[in-house]
């Protein structure tokens, strides 16, 4: 038996023992999730630089509608940052369960409906 599962057989025997019932688990909020993400994306740019926006898509990974934008700019765009720092998405999505954004390919759309 793993650690996990005699972990899980202690913990519903203690509460069978004490009448109580145990937690069920519950989701994590998006609001949480978006925080991490950004706090994870972050930390990765402490360590080096980020993959370019061109080879993320070229590996078969979506871009959202801002990310696309700056690759066609002529700005010299494809600088590996981490545009959502400076997009409204990110700010919605860790300080409101339910965001207002619905785009494709934002992480952080992702995280209120997953």
């Amino acid at each position: 038996m793993s650690d996990e599962k005699l972990f899980e057989e202690l913990a519903r025997g203690m509460a069978a023992k004490s009448g109580m019932e145990p937690a069920a688990e519950a989701p994590a909020p998006p609001s949480l999730k978006a925080r991490l993400y950004t706090a994870l994306i972050r930390e990765q740019q402490a360590t080096g630089p980020l993959e370019p926006l061109t080879d993320t898509q070229r590996a078969g990974n979506g871009l959202c509608v801002f990310e696309k934008l700056v690759t066609i700019a002529p700005v010299g765009a494809a600088q590996p940052v981490f545009y959502c720092s400076v997009c409204h998405a990110r700010v919605l999505a860790e300080h409101l369960d339910n965001p207002p954004i619905w785009w494709p390919h934002c992480p952080y759309a992702e995280f209120k409906n997953g």
